[in-house]
């Protein structure tokens, strides 16, 4: 008996060393565990919009960097917050679209990413948000926001503290701390986590209608994400759940084809 109270013993320390250094390798390394901002930078030349310019937006300690086009007149500024691979440049097509329907836009790299030099954190995230929408308020054309995956987060975070016309959320999380929590279930990542991004606590505070986009196969945050956090909003617009669809198949799924009348009513109302 002795033998095996020792034998269960050491397992248990065991286990208890193991999963304390699980924790602590999730907390040191967490940043490079949540963001994946490696990618080239997509020369503006090479994207084929004519119209658009090179923009650097001062922030804190230095600048962010994307590129911005003015809408025709009479049309409004989307704000378009990225997700989190690679940089902005790569979703040029989805910009050509808008500055086809005159739209103009604002695409940039969060503090971190390819194009714009710093650190990435939460606080330099929400902060980059906030001065690029407060740079394109300036140029007094009605605004939009439409947040993508990680950008879900500060595009929630920017409409609780300004006043644009519509939020758009494509596959967005309730909180990045929910995300986690379902993927480590075992580990305390909501002691631990530094950048929980708290969209379910943030949407309480948004005016403006909101649509939320999703599909069913995503398997980078779960469709229910969405589905809660449209349930949160205070003025909840559509909920679009695409069957099947991946993380990164809503535009070709035709997201513009909801966006489009969506952006269309908010800015009639």
């Amino acid at each position: 008996m002795k033998l095996l109270r020792r034998l269960t013993f050491a397992l248990l320390l065991l286990l208890a060393v193991a999963y304390a250094g699980a924790v602590g390798y999730m907390y040191v390394n967490q940043r490079a565990l949540q963001y994946f901002p490696q990618g080239e930078v997509t020369a503006l030349a090479a994207a084929g919009l004519a119209g658009a310019e090179e923009v650097a937006i001062p922030v804190e300690d230095g600048s962010i960097h994307g590129w911005y086009q003015a809408p025709r007149p009479g049309m409004p500024v989307i704000v378009y917050y990225k997700g989190n691979s690679g940089s902005f440049g790569d979703e040029h097509e989805r910009y050509a679209q808008f500055a086809a329907d005159g739209y103009g836009f604002l695409a940039f790299d969060y503090r971190g990413f390819p194009a714009s030099p710093g650190r990435i954190s939460e606080a330099g995230i929400l902060a980059d948000a906030l001065a690029a929408y407060d740079w394109a308020a300036e140029k007094g054309a009605p605004l939009l926001i439409w947040g993508r995956s990680l950008g879900t987060g500060p595009a929630t975070y920017v409409a609780s503290r300004r006043e644009a016309r519509a939020l758009l959320l494509e596959t967005p999380f309730l909180s990045a701390v929910n995300v986690a929590a379902e993927r480590y279930p075992i580990l305390p990542v909501h002691w631990v986590m530094q950048d929980q991004f708290r969209s379910d606590l943030w949407i309480e505070g948004v005016e403006e209608p909101v649509l939320v986009a999703h599909g069913t196969g995503d398997t980078v945050i779960e469709v229910s994400n969405g589905e809660r956090l449209h349930a949160l909003a205070p003025h909840p617009d559509e909920l679009w759940i695409v069957p099947d669809a991946g993380h990164s198949d809503l535009w070709d799924a035709g997201i513009w084809s909801h966006a489009r009348p969506f952006f269309e009513k908010a800015l009639a109302n």
